[in-house]
């Protein structure tokens, strides 16, 4: 005889989500008064990744795709909101409006091409353009715009006296806004049909044609979509660091996103995209501190053991906790089916 999960409490799941994204947001803007300085900027920092993080999920874990230079999107988004504020003057807050415009008709133009190839082609094409961009960022064809090596540094404009904020205040609460923006986006996207043609076209190309669904647009809607959220992830942190260099932009970028994506979690739309986001911000500097010079071996030792661990990263960990934790309140099971 078998028993399940109870009606009610699968009914309860999507208020109780919205509940839970609702305080999590009250948290992060809270943060801004309680957190000042350098703390605000790891603050920004993590969000403003985590934004690229959620784009490279939907591409990565959702369509199937594999991306090792989208480090160059980031550095795009960056540049443009750089360019915007240095030559025209365009208030912070807009300029990853701008990124974005200008890195989605990147992503389509390198896109559509790039997405005739599959899997470990796909790879080393956006490992081209990754290993190509810091290069063109620092030609002289491109100085006058980009400054060259020695880079740009961003005069920003402090939010007006009357709202109270400071500088690293005004940042922090840009970066949450879109924050809170791609979180809905994504959500919905990943959650309608976009998000079943993704995961038809991942799980199964031909299956997906006899369904109906248009692998190309599919695929190229979700590359088109990652660029997106990486090119505004790129201007927002670009905003928070205040400068922009090229070697600001490696290729251990991609790399470092990539990890973003596959320690947090894959097909995890927010929680693992915010976790990975903190991994990669925060845990080099905290290896640094417990190992200086083998930072990066103590690095790459807990990326082995995160997996190792739970094969759906960090945020597959958190919801086993969790979970574990419900469970042990309500008095049920974790197991779907029990023997009696």
């Amino acid at each position: 005889m078998t028993e399940g999960r109870t009606g009610p409490h699968r009914n309860l799941s999507v208020p109780l989500a919205r509940l839970g994204y609702a305080a999590a947001l009250l948290v992060l803007l809270a943060a801004t008064s309680g957190l000042e300085g350098y703390d605000l900027f790891l603050a920004s920092s993590i969000l403003s990744y985590a934004i690229s993080a959620m784009g490279l999920n939907v591409l990565m874990g959702y369509n199937g795709q594999i991306s090792l230079g989208h480090g160059a999107f980031f550095a795009i988004g960056a540049y443009t909101a750089a360019i915007c504020i240095d030559r025209f003057a365009v208030p912070f807050t807009l300029t990853p409006v701008i990124a974005g415009i200008v890195g989605m008709g990147a992503g389509w133009l390198i896109g559509k091409p790039a997405l005739r190839l599959e899997g470990v082609y796909l790879a080393l094409a956006t490992f081209g353009l990754a290993i190509a961009t810091p290069t063109v960022l620092r030609s002289d064809l491109f100085a006058e715009w980009t400054g060259g090596v020695q880079g740009l540094f961003l005069g920003i404009e402090p939010a007006p006296e009357w709202m109270g904020l400071d500088l690293d205040q005004s940042i922090y609460l840009t970066v949450v806004a879109y924050f809170g923006l791609f979180a809905f986006l994504t959500l919905r996207l990943v959650q309608g049909l976009n998000g079943k043609a993704w995961i038809a076209t991942r799980d199964n190309p031909i299956a997906a044609r006899a369904m109906g669904f248009d692998v190309t647009r599919a695929k190229t809607r979700a590359f088109v979509f990652s660029v997106l959220a990486c090119s505004v992830g790129g201007a927002l942190q670009a905003v928070a660091v205040q400068f922009v260099a090229p070697d600001s932009f490696p290729f251990f970028l991609s790399i470092a996103l990539f990890t973003a994506v596959v320690v947090g979690g894959l097909c995890s739309p927010l929680l693992g995209p915010l976790l990975g986001a903190a991994f990669i911000v925060l845990v080099p500097n905290v290896t640094e501190e417990i190992w200086q010079g083998g930072s990066w071996a103590v690095y790459g030792g807990v990326i082995i053991g995160v997996i190792a661990i739970q094969s759906r990263g960090l945020a597959g960990i958190m919801t086993g906790i969790t979970s574990w934790v419900r469970d042990r309140i309500t008095g049920q099971t974790t197991t779907r089916y029990e023997r009696k």
